[in-house]
């Protein structure tokens, strides 16, 4: 029998996994898209589970938001040292699945000089992480528009802790990237933030369904507005009643995603559509066992 080297191991399991790929994708158009999924939805899953899911489910990348109850990935043990970060990042490379974000919980609103520093401290943290894990993306919050400041003082303010930010990545590939969430979803708000803190290395993240549910904007206008920052998408699905969301399976709700993805396909988008299950902060639905599997199933509506 011939030995079976590391070349020859790795060659089948690239050939087993095209496979199963072409099977879970199967049903798309032409253009398939790139899906991720969040942490967020499996937070007590171990890091052997995210990666067996990604690869049998059908997808490209996983968006890490905590691992197994710890949030700043930074003090986690597959990330808190070079050498354990580089073997998490082959591990999910060699099974072709790319670490496509970073989800810190950095806010940017603050006007205290201590919280700020924290916040900005953390983000740091995170864009090196990113760098070794090679992920393009960094999130952070905008966040509040506190009442004790003026709105004109905390957009200044997190425009300019974007720009802090992305002089601070300049020297690396990671984009620090704004996300449409907490009291800052309008678009003209955004716009306003990112134009004022135009920089290469700054863009922003679509919760399609934070910006419907918390402001009543089209999203094919929302999309029109903010075409130029966009470099990664949130998707989820809710049913809304007396004015309280419940979250439900991709396709089961109310969200307007057909027409945000539209909007998409039309623009070329072309980064990756990232799955937001919010388990950890809502417990009672349903678990990710069943939710992660069907959102690719659920997207071929939309493809």
């Amino acid at each position: 029998m011939p030995q079976l080297t590391r070349r020859s191991a790795l060659k089948i399991t690239a050939a087993g996994l095209t496979t199963a790929l072409s099977g879970a994708l199967s049903g798309f158009g032409p253009k398939k898209p790139q899906l991720a999924f969040s942490t967020l939805g499996c937070p007590k899953w171990s890091l052997d589970t995210i990666l067996k899911t990604a690869v049998t489910a059908g997808y490209k990348a996983v968006e890490f938001r905590g691992l197994e109850g710890e949030l700043d990935l930074t003090k986690s043990p597959a990330f808190r040292t070079v050498n354990q970060a580089t073997e998490t990042r082959t591990r999910f490379a060699d099974q072709g699945i790319q670490i496509c974000n970073l989800g810190s919980s950095a806010q940017l609103h603050h006007a205290d000089a201590t919280k700020r520093a924290r916040n900005l401290d953390e983000a740091r943290r995170f864009i090196d992480l990113a760098q070794q894990l090679n992920c393009p993306y960094v999130r952070v919050f905008p966040d509040q528009l506190p009442p004790d400041q003026s709105r004109e003082k905390t957009l200044e303010l997190i425009s300019q802790g974007l720009l802090t930010l992305g002089d601070y990545a300049k020297k690396s590939s990671v984009t620090v990237l704004l996300e449409s969430h907490g009291e800052l979803t309008r678009s003209d708000l955004l716009v306003q933030i990112l134009e004022t803190a135009k920089h290469p290395r700054v863009g922003l993240i679509w919760d399609i369904f934070n910006m419907w549910a918390d402001a009543p904007e089209a999203p094919a206008e929302v999309y029109r507005k903010l075409k130029p920052y966009i470099r990664h998408v949130h998707v989820k699905d809710a049913k809304i009643a007396n004015g309280k969301h419940q979250y439900v399976l991709t396709g089961q709700g109310e969200a307007p995603l057909r027409e945000a993805i539209d909007s998409l396909k039309a623009g070329k988008y072309e980064g990756y559509y990232s799955f937001e299950w919010e388990k950890l902060w809502h417990p009672d639905i349903l678990e990710p066992e069943q939710a992660i599997p069907q959102y690719p199933k659920a997207m071929k509506a939309y493809f």
